[in-house]
């Protein structure tokens, strides 16, 4: 074969590999996208038309109606809190009690320090359940107010579970007098504290009279004693307020 059928060979190789690159990129080896169709335009916003303010005459106006007045209703004043300890006042939202509760510890010697290690380490709760203690002369003074751990923080009580009802925890007022009612009444400085506590707590939380309760008016036991004398509470709580002038919460 001479040089120039090489010539002529090569040639319409190179020109049959073209036509196959050519073939291929048409669609031979498979169909390519199409490419995206660009987004509709926006739709054209109404022309804003100003239209002239309509200028109706006095007659064309309806007479507006009077407003109704009512009388002014004044909000009930605070009530004027009895002379205090400031142990007793709490920093913040106060908890809304509406009960109180009184109990005895049943023992001859005791303050807030034995009965919340009693409670830790004999009952293994957290704190000392009542919100306050007053002592006897025994390990605090005779009519001693302690304030519980629990009060200032206007944490739930741990003093009167009623089965599985938490009200009277949740909702009342914990006061623990020391000594055992069930054999001696308790000290007249103990029963002055507790009215004096009791005429502060019931004036600051609204509590009505009938929500003063022992232990024993709620649950099944004997606290605070048989012993403790109701009825000489409730004649020192009318001497305190007859003498600052205050009427009694109605139940």
């Amino acid at each position: 074969m001479g040089r120039h059928a090489v010539r002529v060979a090569v040639t319409v190789g190179m020109a049959l590999v073209a036509l196959v690159a050519i073939a291929a990129a048409s669609g031979c080896a498979g169909r390519t996208r199409p490419a995206p169709a660009a987004p509709p335009p926006p739709p054209k916003r109404d022309t804003f038309v100003y239209r002239p303010l309509v200028v109706r005459s006095a007659s064309e106006i309806a007479p507006k109606k009077a407003p109704e007045t009512r009388p002014l209703v004044r909000p009930p004043l605070a009530p004027t809190l009895p002379a205090h300890d400031v142990a007793w006042e709490v920093a913040g939202l106060p908890r809304p009690w509406r009960w109180i509760v009184v109990h005895h510890s049943a023992s001859r010697r005791g303050s807030a320090a034995v009965i919340d290690d009693w409670h830790r380490n004999g009952r293994h709760w957290d704190e000392l359940g009542y919100h306050f203690v007053i002592g006897n002369g025994s390990c605090s003074g005779d009519g001693q107010i302690e304030v519980g751990s629990r009060w200032p923080k206007q944490k739930h009580g741990a003093h009167c579970r009623v089965g599985d009802d938490e009200t009277y925890n949740n909702y009342g007022i914990g006061i623990c007098l020391v000594g055992d009612f069930e054999k001696t009444r308790p000290s007249p400085e103990q029963m002055d504290a507790l009215a004096r506590l009791i005429d502060y707590l019931a004036t600051r939380y609204q509590i009505d009279d009938a929500h003063v309760v022992g232990h024993r008016d709620v649950d099944r036991t004997k606290c605070p004693g048989r012993y403790f004398p109701f009825p000489d509470l409730q004649a020192r709580l009318r001497a305190l307020r007859a003498a600052r002038g205050a009427l009694p919460r109605a139940p």
